[in-house]
């Protein structure tokens, strides 16, 4: 599931999240974020959420995280992915 892969990219960011395992409240959380965020906005704006995520990330790695914020652009490239096939 593509939260599972953002919730491990998180431990970087996030280090009260174990390093390495993350809590089963902390993951909770994480996913319910997400899915909070989908269900208020219709397809066409999720689709305009994770578009603009996407050229943020790509746009601002060389300045500022470098690969962390690519591994961020394609995390949202793989969540619009799976939402534009469940269309």
């Amino acid at each position: 599931m593509i939260v599972d892969e953002y919730i491990k990219d998180q431990g970087m960011l996030f280090p009260e999240l174990n390093k390495n395992k993350v809590s089963e409240e902390a993951e909770f959380e994480i996913e319910d974020l997400f899915n909070d965020i989908e269900d208020f906005l219709s397809n066409d704006e999720y689709a305009g959420y994770l578009r603009g995520n996407i050229a943020k990330y790509l746009h601002r790695w060389r300045y500022k995280n470098g690969v962390e914020d690519l591994k961020k652009a394609r995390w949202y490239l793989e969540a619009l992915i799976q939402q534009q096939s469940r269309k």
